[in-house]
């Protein structure tokens, strides 16, 4: 289980499926990430992962970049990604004959990336092109279905990307089909997401055209983080 917001949904589903759980993977400290974590605990006495420097129900077992998680079989690499909290971390995971995976919270959306309420545009940035430097086909498990919206802010900022366009026209069908869009992949992001986009020259057109003196200051990914926070 990765960033138990809920229990209830995760014991429902172990009984359903006649399964134990084996490990819970937390990316950060936010309550819509960690509230189910005290009762998956005590029913399932289940070991909690998490990150080396945030507040977390205790006990956690703690984890700084570079450390490997070893979990049904699978080998989960730590990233440490500051920018929406201080300590945020992601886990990847490469697979057997299937495509590798990113647990990464609200780092990285489909379209978008978290907030920046502990960290620095900077910090957000870096972390961000390390999980871009990915494998392509990895797939991106994010924490929450913002998709549509943050897509929306990607075509205000650049409307002539064929392949937004077209990942816009995918998406939206998906959600009329009451499906997630996700998991997206690497590629894809690499493709349509202007926060991993942000040295293209038309987004920094565009930057400009929002915020000149912010993107000559601190550059067109801190204007773009400024101009989604008040986007609508």
């Amino acid at each position: 289980m990765v960033d138990p917001g809920d229990a209830q949904p995760v014991l429902n589903a172990l009984h359903h499926e006649g399964l134990k759980l084996q490990g819970i993977l937390v990316t950060h400290h936010h309550a819509d990430h960690t509230a189910g974590i005290d009762i998956l605990r005590q029913v399932t006495d289940s070991p909690v992962f998490g990150p080396a420097n945030e507040v977390l129900p205790e006990p956690v077992l703690r984890q700084s970049g570079g450390a490997i998680i070893r979990l049904l079989g699978l080998t989960f690499h730590v990233i440490e990604v500051p920018g929406h909290t201080a300590g945020h971390i992601a886990y990847f995971a490469e697979i057997d004959n299937d495509a590798p995976v990113l647990f990464c919270g609200d780092t990285l959306f489909s379209g978008g990336c978290g907030r920046l309420f502990e960290g620095t545009a900077a910090q957000m940035q870096a972390s961000l092109q390390q999980l871009a430097a990915l494998p392509g086909a990895t797939r991106v498990c994010c924490a929450h279905e913002y998709t549509l919206s943050n897509l929306k802010f990607a075509l205000e900022v650049e409307p002539d990307n064929i392949q937004l366009a077209q990942y816009w026209r995918h998406c939206q069908m998906l959600r009329e089909e009451g499906k997630p869009t996700l998991p997206s992949s690497v590629e894809t992001e690499r493709q349509i997401n202007p926060f991993l986009r942000s040295d293209q020259p038309t987004i920094v057109a565009s930057a400009n055209r929002f915020d000149a003196a912010c993107t000559a200051q601190h550059g067109a990914f801190s204007t773009l983080r400024q101009w989604k926070n008040q986007y609508r």
